[in-house]
């Protein structure tokens, strides 16, 4: 009614917020809206007074164990045979698949449009790496197509990664390797060896876990290509790890790269996205630590979930 109390109950708003009719007739609406929205009800009661109709009203609402869902609500007033105005006829919707697909589109979105970004910067970085150590055009011409080669491999490993795409196993390999493909489009291994330093035990990964670790792996590189380490002629990364039969400890360590200031003020997809990662799938750690000499990345994933 204009009071918000419950006068009729249906099973489709049973099967909807998992009450029965014995349980809500007589109580207040304000059962099924969290704590944080019970000022929405007052504002669809008066313009339910006023005689207006509310169409598809999206809102949150809670259901009888707790949990939350989306809804589509359309709210009309009721009228008595006098066609005075006498309650509120309200039609729920459940729209939680329809609002995930479009966070899910949302973040797949986000992401394309990250890496396209990326592509573009590690682009010029690679123009200007060439450019650096070539003595005539052609051997720069050289150089930009076998770095552009060296990212395109990259690029491989982390396709399969897009959120929301199906998941899709890269062949086995090792920790050894996936590092240095993921950084050969920046190193010149043969002319420059002491840019990057690898040090550590080469550690079987799984073929389901070698697309999120190069992923995280190429969010760590194009970062450095585009403000770090890798930007500057004089800039060098270490990385070393070890692994104890447990736990996988790599620390990525930058220095000779552009002043540090300190982490950025809001945190970017990138680092979102390597976040997820290393949460989600790996059920590991992940943190930063700016220093005026460069970024230093400390990572620890359990070696059971790269095995796997």
């Amino acid at each position: 009614d204009l009071d918000g109390i419950i006068t009729s109950w249906n099973q489709g708003a049973e099967r909807l917020f998992g009450y029965s009719a014995e349980e809500v007739l007589g109580k207040s609406i304000t059962i099924l809206i969290p704590a944080d929205r019970r000022d929405e009800e007052p504002g669809v009661l008066a313009r339910i007074r006023r005689g207006e109709r509310i169409d598809h009203y999206e809102t949150v609402r809670q259901c009888k164990d707790g949990s939350l869902i989306d809804i589509s609500l359309t709210v009309s007033p009721v009228k008595d045979a006098d066609g005075k105005i006498v309650g509120a006829s309200k039609i729920a919707r459940d729209i939680t698949e329809r609002k995930r697909a479009q966070e899910q589109q949302s973040l797949l979105l986000r992401e394309m449009s990250h890496r396209v970004k990326n592509l573009f910067a590690v682009a010029s970085s690679v123009v200007t790496l060439s450019a650096r150590s070539a003595d005539t055009p052609e051997n720069m011409a050289k150089a930009v197509r076998a770095r552009l080669d060296a990212l395109t491999r990259a690029q491989e490993l982390t396709r399969p990664g897009l959120m929301g795409t199906p998941e899709k196993s890269s062949p086995d390999t090792t920790l050894q390797a996936l590092v240095r493909t993921i950084l050969s489009p920046y190193v010149d291994w043969s002319k420059e060896p002491e840019r990057v330093s690898i040090f550590g035990p080469d550690v079987p990964i799984a073929g389901s876990a070698v697309t999120g670790l190069a992923l995280l792996l190429h969010e760590f590189a194009t970062n450095a290509a585009k403000y770090g380490a890798l930007a500057s002629p004089t800039g060098c990364i270490h990385l070393d790890w070890f692994a104890d039969g447990r736990e996988l400890a790599l620390t990525w360590k930058e220095h000779g790269g552009p002043a540090v200031d300190g982490p950025p003020q809001d945190e970017g997809f990138g680092s979102m996205l390597a976040r997820r990662i290393v949460s989600g799938q790996f059920g590991g750690r992940l943190s930063r630590d700016w220093t005026p000499e460069g970024l230093t990345i400390h990572l620890s994933v359990p070696i059971e979930r790269l095995a796997k």
